[in-house]
């Protein structure tokens, strides 16, 4: 089995991972409310997908009581 001649140094490690690191995702503002959420998603603060209603939220349920 093959051993390494040499140990690897911490700088040339570092510059080995340097494309190995966690991005932020995505994000999008809601049209309807301004809330921020991921892409593609009902929002759920105001329930609201392309600028319309899919789904009732609690507030929603309140005020129609």
């Amino acid at each position: 089995m093959a051993v390494p001649f040499r140990r690897t140094s911490k700088t040339k490690k570092r510059m080995r991972r340097t494309h190995l690191k966690k991005t932020e995702p995505g994000m999008i503002t809601c049209p309807n409310c301004g809330a921020s959420l991921k892409p593609h998603r009902v929002c759920t603060k105001c329930g609201y997908y392309k600028n319309k209603e899919v789904i009732a939220t609690m507030n929603d349920a309140k005020e129609e009581e």
